[in-house]
């Protein structure tokens, strides 16, 4: 089957097209058969080797961390899928990524597809999704009517994240550049601050919740804007501990964790309308499509999600 892998670190161009035994599902495993995938900045900060020391893979790694597709095969023990099913999933992080033809999936963090959702829609939730719902759900317990500020709206998680906050009925803020503001109040923002007109940390105070997806300096003001009490969750890194315990914040750092059950209840809510995939650009699968839509990626001028399709 055919994959697009890295065989050392570095830019865009190690991404190469290449020939590799299918995979065979090993106990409580599937085989999937590919639809679409997605691009996530993982995929390529682990590609330049920004990650080498939390994830030391073995060459050739296959990346990418969002599958739809259909059910080839199932190995022993898989109780709740059959081959013809229709799944997506946020595999576990390993080396053989979703990058490929054929990719494998723990039974656990599989879930159906709703039926009035395409592949490609499927592909671009699972990371994004999870990532969203384990920052404001599990992390920051987020309550009807309370005050979010979820940083860069116009990307992956911050699109998903608007749309869940508003789900769970809180009044939400964001920031972006002023050319997305339409597109992100029909996501539900209630309020959209132009970054390079405003200083966020000036309009705004007492909110409850502030979900980082940028790091640094944003999210060192980001506390100013809480009120005692309020909770600062990033994607990033961990927050100034010191700070939060003198601002009187909860603050922590989330690392997403591959969840079939979460995913699920995503799924529902897809299924129902409560929140739509929200895809930017696609790019086919090939050697010279994954290179395009990982440049675009870094670029960080991205509007949702990159999906890549194949041809099928």
């Amino acid at each position: 089957m055919k994959a697009v892998v890295i065989e050392q670190y570095g830019g865009k161009d190690q991404l190469h097209e290449k020939e590799i035994t299918s995979p065979s599902p090993g106990q409580n495993q599937v085989v999937l058969e590919s639809y679409a995938t997605s691009v996530n900045p993982i995929d390529w900060k682990l590609r330049e080797g920004y990650l080498k020391e939390m994830l030391p893979f073995n060459f050739p790694i296959t990346l990418g961390w969002d599958i739809a597709g259909v059910i080839k095969e199932v190995g022993e023990g898989v109780e709740n899928f059959k081959p013809g099913d229709r799944v997506f999933a946020r595999p576990a992080t390993t080396a053989n990524g979703t990058y490929a033809e054929e990719v494998i999936v723990d039974e656990h963090l599989l879930a159906h597809i709703p039926q009035n959702i395409p592949y490609e829609e499927a592909a671009s939730v699972p990371l994004v999704g999870l990532t969203a719902w384990q920052c404001l759900v599990d992390f920051a317990d987020i309550q009807k009517d309370e005050k979010v500020l979820i940083h860069a709206g116009a990307g992956g998680v911050g699109s998903f994240a608007i749309q869940l906050a508003k789900y769970k009925g809180a009044y939400v803020a964001t920031t972006a550049s002023g050319k997305n503001e339409e597109y992100l109040k029909s996501l539900g923002a209630d309020l959209v601050i132009n970054y390079r007109e405003k200083d966020f940390e000036k309009e705004l105070e007492e909110y409850d919740i502030v979900l980082d997806t940028l790091g640094g300096e944003i999210e060192e003001k980001s506390f100013s804007v809480l009120r005692g009490g309020g909770r600062l969750v990033s994607i990033v890194g961990m927050p100034d501990e010191e700070k939060a315990k003198e601002k009187g914040v909860r603050s922590g750092h989330v690392w997403l964790e591959p969840n079939g059950r979460e995913l699920k209840e995503i799924a529902s809510l897809l299924e129902e309308g409560s929140i739509k995939a929200t895809i930017g650009h696609r790019f086919p699968f090939s050697e010279e499509g994954i290179q395009e839509a990982h440049a675009l990626s870094e670029s960080h001028h991205a509007k949702g999600k990159i999906v890549i399709l194949f041809d099928k």
